[in-house]
């Protein structure tokens, strides 16, 4: 038996893993209400014996014993939480190598084409997905085995491709040192585009929070409708980018409960537009599949799909009670 995390900036998932790919007592908890993951860890067990195995996978980089999120206020150390909670065998890693294990793991079922050719199984796929903040990674065919690259870039600047995204990006800068994609591709994101946009409009912001201008959107509001269809737009931009830079002829998978949410008012024919609107390289983008992924777990099935045995191939940090090095910590490997 396994404990799985899922924590993001604003939910953390659990669930236990009696096989990998197989879950069974899924629960979300919202961050705000814990102090750090050991007390939303015991909250989720309940008194239960802990596991002999913990995977988490968390939103933010993972590269010394010491975490700390990015969009939220958690700290940790995987060595103490291992010891506070008598976990036997720990391992860490960013949310989005996670995501990435998932996907050898989806079925036609679990998958909603967004147009391209047919995938490549020798070439690097593609997962991201917008939520608290914009997660990426890429899967890395290796001779048996698959190998997930974590990366960080959502905080890769913001790069503008018409008139109403330039005065957007103006009006961000002129308030901020640096703006990432990240800052308007993601749940917080809605609510800055809709911002940015009533105030170049002159009005009054329609909404305060991302369920708010979805449901904005969906009711009409014409600048919720707008900071959506942005939102859409500079996401297809971001997918392409990223499809070139890796040569994800694989695949590209988008990922996360935003997107869900968006359901009917996600337009695929704009995300393919901007997806593929690289110029020369148009036609060499056309041919990449995008698939939108239905099930919202892929963090979680991911952590399932961890294999302790191949630990040096992904970056991380695990902690063995059993092991002989520092304190039980394992050095984080970086591919």
């Amino acid at each position: 038996m396994r404990l799985v995390g899922d924590i993001g900036g604003t939910r953390a998932r659990f669930a236990l893993a009696p096989v990998p790919g197989h879950l069974v007592r899924v629960r979300t908890l919202a961050v705000a209400d814990f102090p750090g993951p050991e007390a939303a860890i015991r909250a989720y067990l309940g008194g239960a014996a802990m596991p002999a195995e913990v995977v988490l996978a968390v939103a933010t980089p993972v590269e010394e014993d010491e975490i700390a999120f990015t969009n939220a206020p958690w700290r940790f150390r995987a060595s103490a939480l291992a010891a506070a909670l008598g976990m036997r065998r720990l391992a860490v890693v960013n949310d989005f190598t996670a995501h990435a294990l998932a996907l050898p793991a989806l079925g036609a079922e679990d998958l909603e084409p967004l147009g391209g050719g047919v995938p490549d199984p020798r070439r690097p796929r593609l997962v991201l997905g917008p939520g608290t903040g914009l997660g990426t990674a890429v899967l890395v065919p290796c001779g048996d085995f698959d190998r997930p690259l974590p990366t960080e870039a959502g905080h890769m600047s913001l790069a503008p491709e018409t008139a109403r995204e330039r005065a957007i990006l103006d009006h961000l800068a002129a308030r901020r040192d640096h703006v990432s994609r990240e800052r308007v591709v993601s749940g917080p994101g809605l609510v800055t585009l809709v911002e940015a946009l009533a105030a170049l409009e002159g009005v009054a912001v329609p909404a305060a929070d991302p369920p708010a201008v979805v449901a904005g959107a969906r009711a009409g509001d014409p600048l919720c409708r707008e900071a959506v269809d942005l939102f859409i737009a500079l996401l297809g931009a971001y997918a392409g980018d990223l499809a070139l830079a890796h040569g994800a002829r694989g695949g590209v998978h988008l990922v996360g409960g935003l997107l869900a949410a968006l359901g009917e008012l996600f337009d695929p024919v704009l995300f393919r537009r901007r997806f593929e609107g690289k110029g020369r390289l148009s036609t060499w983008l056309a041919g990449v599949p995008v698939h939108r992924v239905r099930r919202t777990d892929t963090g979680l099935l991911g952590a399932s799909r961890y294999d302790f045995a191949r630990a040096e191939a992904v970056a991380g940090v695990v902690v063995d009670a059993g092991a002989g090095g520092r304190d039980g910590v394992d050095s984080p490997s970086h591919p």
